[in-house]
C-alpha cells in the first residue's frame, strides 16, 4: 500500500507540470492545426491583429474580391468626335489599301506596248494581201488608225479579229474618220490569206513576215492593238485580248455608240 501511495503522488506531480493543465495555454489561445501535422495552420484574426498586421478584407484566393471589382468597373464612353475620328481612320485605311492594290495591278499590267503611248507612231509601208502597198503616212492628217498585230495560228487573235470585223461593219462608213489595219506576222503569206478570206475581213490586211514593224512597235505578244490619232501619235495600246474592246475603240475614236447598224443590214440610226 505504501508503494501504491507513492506512485500516485508522483503521477500527480507530473500532471501538475504538463502545459495542458495551464489555463494561460488553453486550446482556445493556440492556433488550431487542420489536416494533421502536415496541413496548413489557420490563425485567428485576433492573433494577426496582435502581431500588428491588418487582415485583408474578404481575403483569400477563393474570396473573389478582385473579380468582383473588375465586374464593377464602369464601361468606357466615347465622345462623338472620338467615334468620328475612328470612323475616318477606318475609311482612310480602306482607301489606302485599295489605292496600293490598284497601283500594284497597274504596274503588273504595264507592257512594252503600253510604254509607246503618247509617242509618235513608227512609220511603216507594208504589202497588203490585195497587192497594194499601204503606209501609215497615207492617213496622216486625215484619219485615225487602229493597228492590230495578229497571226493565223493565234487563238486570241481569232476572237479579236471577228469582233473588229463587227465593229468595222457597224461604224466604218464612206466618210469615216478612222481606218483599221490588221498586220499579220505569219511566216507564210498563204496562211494569212486563207484566214482573212475565211473570216471575210473587210479592212486592209497587211503582211509583216519578219516582224520588223512589230519590233518597231515593241510588240512582245499577240494580239496587240494600237490606236494612232490623225497627228500620228499613239493614244492607246493594249497587249492581249481586251475586254470591252468596242467600247474602248468608240471612246478613243470619238464615235457615237448609237451611230449605226452594220452596213450589211438595217438603216443608219
Amino acid at each position: 500500500m505504501a508503494n501504491e501511495e507513492m506512485d500516485r503522488q508522483e503521477g500527480e506531480e507530473r500532471s501538475s507540470g504538463d502545459p495542458a493543465g495551464d489555463p494561460a495555454l488553453s486550446a482556445g489561445s493556440l492556433p488550431a492545426a487542420v489536416g494533421g501535422g502536415s496541413g496548413p495552420i489557420v490563425v485567428s484574426v485576433e492573433e494577426i491583429r496582435a502581431a500588428g498586421v491588418e487582415p485583408i478584407p474578404g481575403g483569400g484566393a477563393g474570396s473573389g474580391g478582385g473579380a468582383s471589382q473588375e465586374r464593377g468597373r464602369p464601361p468606357i464612353k466615347l465622345k462623338t468626335w472620338q467615334v468620328l475620328a475612328i470612323a475616318l481612320l477606318a475609311l482612310f485605311t480602306i482607301f489606302i489599301t485599295w489605292r496600293v492594290k490598284w497601283l500594284e495591278k497597274s504596274v503588273l499590267e504595264r507592257t512594252s506596248a503600253s510604254l509607246m503611248i503618247s509617242r509618235s507612231a513608227p512609220e511603216f509601208a507594208l504589202p497588203a494581201l490585195s497587192g497594194d502597198t499601204v503606209s501609215l503616212a497615207d492617213y496622216r492628217g486625215k484619219k485615225a488608225v487602229v493597228v492590230s498585230y495578229w497571226a493565223s495560228w493565234c487563238g486570241p487573235c481569232k476572237v479579236e479579229l471577228p469582233e473588229l470585223r463587227e465593229f468595222y461593219n457597224r461604224y466604218h462608213k464612206a466618210d469615216a474618220n478612222f481606218e483599221i489595219l490588221a498586220i499579220s506576222i505569219d511566216e507564210e503569206k498563204a496562211n494569212a490569206e486563207k484566214y482573212a478570206a475565211a473570216e471575210k475581213l473587210p479592212f486592209p490586211v497587211l503582211f509583216d513576215p519578219q516582224s520588223k514593224t512589230a519590233d518597231a512597235y515593241s510588240v512582245e505578244g499577240i494580239p496587240t492593238m494600237f490606236v494612232i490619232d490623225k497627228d500620228g501619235k499613239i493614244v492607246h495600246a493594249h497587249a492581249g485580248l481586251e475586254q470591252a474592246m468596242q467600247i474602248r475603240l468608240t471612246s478613243e475614236l470619238g464615235l457615237d455608240r448609237k451611230y449605226s447598224e452594220p452596213e450589211t443590214g438595217g438603216e443608219t440610226k
